[in-house]
């Protein structure tokens, strides 16, 4: 069943490829060691779906397939990574690919324990079930009363057979043997919630966290405390041990410092301050190695090695996103393969297309970089630059000087970076002079050629400063450019004109080398962002009207008008091509239009509002950035690899929601019926036999059918063989076939009997042909399209033979003659086959001219047609003469 346009789903024109700069979520990882490969893994919740990282060289190894909501649990065992969502939890086997899925929870899963052939969750309400991992079987079931031993924390000690230890909000402990379901013990605690359980080196020897930030050492045979230790940074997150022969203990906490203690000397040896900028999820260190793995919400993986004097971690290795929401992206360079980001988190970063090896931070931006390093500070948060806002980049002289400008949150001056050196630059660009703190920079544009940078202010003033120096060049108008701040700045391709937007409603026209006013235009509504398609000269204005405003900046004038969001327009990018304006709004939706029609093209809806979108200059991805997201989100240009319909959408058309892409890049998804049949966007457009009836239509055969047919007698003479074949000694065998242009397989001949008359049959010989017969029918019908079609299936030595046999020396009579004039005839009436009719006539007068002119009948057809053929030729001759006119004075050196 064909869909309408109206109830296609999803987008026509973008599909969701995959998410970049995820590394890892509030969630604690798994680290895991394959026996076979002698190595460990790591594996860090993204999302749906998780990452597993080779500790070696923390490289990616396999990015999971999604499930169908956020995972919200984690653990592994050395075959299988368990991961749950809402109420159900799945195996993956391969790091990939669901091999088990079990179901019988009521509430949301919180812990997950892999238990030798069995493994055991626990949900919110305190509901715990063994499983047997192969038959997906519930083995045990226990339930407890959430107002008297909420489970918080689950442990199975070390040496302690079919026993498991739980932790309860409530502060007791229970240790339990899960084989025959008794409760074996009970440990009163102390009287505060358990936030992490953890076997020490130690048999017997557990340490259990707690929410009041206390870390007690127990021994749970003899029920004793063997040492407690403190930390006043709030509930304990996660307890690991060193097993390398150093007696230390690591402990995370909220705030994203991590504590490091000497069990023998029983005091604190070292802090790891901002180990993590948001809470340590899970901190693991590995087995028998001075290596501790750290993972948080922050976006962050990390890999600290134990090799210094007083013990303390540095960092080795990590995988590393942004840790706040993103504020603006730009793909970065022509190949389209590297998207540059700047986040609240203060961080400017480069995400790769291609493989994450290729990612790399520009850092934070600091106010004094050289202070820094010769004082040393440790603690850089005061001397650290406010999250960029804007920046503009531009490649075309980064081997030379910085290529990057920024502007920041409330700071007047603009920091310049340098993507070579993944650094911050060396100049800060400000207006001397100027000191009022309210005045900030708020738009920003980089010279095609990488000389010069173009700032605005929210005061109303636009200035030029050179890269290279970072010297002031000139301001626009006398004391500012716009009376109010300055929303949009940008130079054309040659350096030539500089456009600026203010938020009065001003669109101004400069002239970049003088700095003199060209042109000022008025604006229906106040701008709220404006992007240049510096190769085609059109400007795309985003205004306050919920409205987009397209202007070309030779004309100066607005050549299309786009409405139909809802909310703020938070940004635009234009395609490679210049052809597709794409627009972000706060009403959750990206909508493309296309600027030759003046086109709502494409629309679609996010469950989250796209804060920024940017398209890749080989026009293959659209990048997107979100609300409350910390990734960049890549979506593949269905136009390049299959046949879209580029149709305009109907004024009540509802976009549907389409979900955002993950990490994994190729999802094994299988197509349903409904995509695999032709939709209505997929039709291919199936041109008919005849546009128009006033046109004159060519027949689609090849040119080898009609263009001899005067010359046939001419090739006949050329193909005559110089000697006659000679039969050869032994004939292969071969299927006999019938003579003609489609070649047919010859029936057997049918042997009547031995008495079979060889006198010749002349009753057959001078049967009519099926050419001839469907003449005769059309004198009575008038309809001789079954004629044509006959004519047209022909060679051209068979429509010869046809032609020939009309005369009435060959078989044929006058009235077919006269019925052949008729249907060329008709031919020309109806402007179809019109150079198979010419041929075709031409032929017959050729090969009748003899007797024409002696038969009334006929000479009275040709007449009729003679001038219908006149006129036509008139009317194509005018056609012709006009086109080649036309196509002279263009051609001409005048222009």
């Amino acid at each position: 069943m064909e869909r309408g346009a109206g109830e296609r789903t999803a987008s026509a024109l973008f599909a969701g490829f995959r998410a970049l700069g995820l590394f890892s979520s509030d969630i604690p990882h798994a680290v895991r060691f394959s026996a076979l490969k002698r190595r460990f893994y790591v594996t860090t919740c993204v999302g749906k779906s998780f990452h597993t990282y080779d500790v070696q060289k923390l490289s990616l190894v396999a990015v999971s397939n999604s499930l169908p909501q956020d995972i919200c649990c984690m653990a592994a065992d050395g075959r299988l990574v368990f991961a749950a969502y809402g109420n159900v939890f799945s195996a993956f086997a391969r790091n990939k690919e669901v091999v088990h899925t079990f179901k019988g929870h009521k509430a949301e899963i919180h812990l997950l324990q892999p238990f030798g052939d069995h493994v055991i969750s626990v949900d919110t309400d305190s509901v715990l079930i063994i499983w047997h991992i192969y038959s997906e079987e519930e083995y045990l079931q226990l339930s407890f009363d959430k107002s008297v031993f909420k489970i918080s924390a689950i442990l199975h000690p070390s040496t302690y057979l079919n026993k498991i230890l739980l932790g309860s909000e409530q502060g007791s402990l229970q240790l339990w043997n899960v084989k025959s379901n008794k409760l074996l013990y009970t440990f009163a605690g102390w009287k505060v919630g358990v936030t992490a359980l953890q076997q020490a080196p130690a048999v017997d020897v557990v340490a259990v966290g707690l929410m009041s930030g206390q870390i007690i050492i127990h021994n749970i045979k003899f029920d004793e405390t063997l040492m407690k230790f403190r930390q006043d940074w709030g509930p304990i997150t996660s307890i690991s041990f060193r097993t390398d022969g150093h007696p230390v203990m690591a402990a995370g906490s909220p705030c994203g410092h991590i504590g490091l203690w000497d069990l023998e000397d029983r005091k604190l040896i070292n802090q790891m301050r901002n180990a993590h900028s948001t809470a340590i999820a899970g901190l693991t260190f590995l087995h028998r190695e001075p290596l501790l793995v750290t993972n948080g919400a922050d976006n962050a993986l990390r890999i600290w090695i134990f090799d210094g004097p007083a013990g303390e971690g540095r960092l080795l290795r990590f995988r590393m996103g942004h840790s706040a929401p993103l504020t603006k992206i730009r793909y970065y360079g022509q190949n389209g393969q590297q998207i540059l980001s700047a986040s609240q988190d203060g961080t400017l970063q480069s995400f790769s297309t291609v493989h994450e090896k290729f990612n790399k931070s520009l850092g934070h931006g600091l106010i004094n970089k050289k202070r820094v390093k010769r004082k040393g500070l440790q603690n850089t948060m005061s001397v650290r630059l406010p999250p960029v806002t804007e920046f503009a980049a531009e490649e075309a002289r980064e081997s030379d000087w910085d290529g990057i400008v920024a502007c920041h949150q409330g700071k007047l001056s603009c920091s310049t970076w340098n993507y070579q050196r993944s650094t911050i630059g060396a100049y800060f660009l400000r207006p001397e002079g100027l000191k009022t703190d309210s005045t900030t920079a708020t738009a920003v544009d980089i010279t095609s050629c990488g000389n010069f940078a173009v700032i605005g202010l929210s005061s109303g003033a636009v200035d030029v400063y050179n890269m290279q120096s970072g010297i002031h060049r000139g301001s626009f108008g006398r004391d500012q450019a716009h009376k109010g701040s300055v929303r949009g700045v940008a130079v054309d391709g040659l350096n030539q004109l500089t456009i600026t937007a203010g938020s009065e409603g001003v669109l101004k026209f400069w002239n970049f080398k003088n700095k003199v006013l060209i042109h000022s235009m008025s604006l229906d509504s106040s701008p709220n962002l404006m992007l240049l398609h510096r190769d085609s000269g059109i400007l795309g204005l985003a205004l306050d009207d919920f409205s987009i405003s397209v202007l070309d900046i030779e004309t100066r004038k607005i050549v299309r008008e786009f409405s139909g969001h809802q909310s703020q327009i938070n940004d635009m990018t234009f395609s490679p091509d210049g052809r597709w304006l794409i627009s972000a709004s706060m009403d959750c939706s990206i909508r493309t239009w296309d600027l030759p029609s003046g086109c709502l093209i494409d629309s679609f809806l996010l469950d989250s509002a796209p804060l920024n979108v940017t398209m890749s200059p080989t026009g293959d991805f659209l990048a997107t950035s979100h609300v409350d997201h910390l990734g960049v989100y890549l979506w593949s240009n269905i136009s390049l690899y299959s046949v879209v319909s580029l149709r305009p959408l109907p004024t009540d058309y509802v976009p549907s929601v389409v979900m955002l892409p993950g990490t994994c890049q190729t999802q094994d998804v299988e197509l349903s019926e409904e995509t695999v049949e032709p939709s209505d966007e997929m039709i291919e457009y199936d041109s008919p036999e005849q546009l128009g009836e006033q046109l004159v239509t060519l027949s689609l055969l090849p040119e080898s059918r009609w263009r001899n047919l005067l010359n046939l007698d001419v090739i006949k003479k050329k193909n005559k063989p110089k000697e006659p074949p000679k039969v050869p000694k032994s004939a292969p065998f071969f299927i006999p076939t019938v003579p003609g242009l489609v070649p047919r397989f010859a029936a057997p001949e049918q042997n009547s009997g031995p008495q079979q008359s060889k006198v010749v049959n002349l009753g057959i010989l001078a049967q009519k042909s099926d050419f001839c017969l469907k003449l005769e029918e059309g004198l009575v019908n008038n309809k001789y399209e079954a004629a044509v079609n006959l004519l047209k299936e022909l060679g051209p030595s068979g429509i010869e033979t046809e032609l020939r046999s009309l005369s009435p020396d060959c078989g044929g009579s006058i009235d077919i003659m006269k019925s052949f004039l008729k249907m060329i005839g008709m031919m020309l009436d109806r402007k179809r086959d019109f150079e198979l009719a010419q041929a075709y006539l031409a032929l017959f007068l050729k090969l009748h001219l003899k007797m024409l002119p002696s038969e009334p009948v006929l000479l009275e057809e040709m007449t009729k047609l003679a001038s219908q053929l006149e006129e036509n030729w008139i009317h194509l001759q005018s056609l012709f003469n006009q086109s080649m006119c036309v196509l002279n004075y263009i051609k001409s050196a005048l222009l």
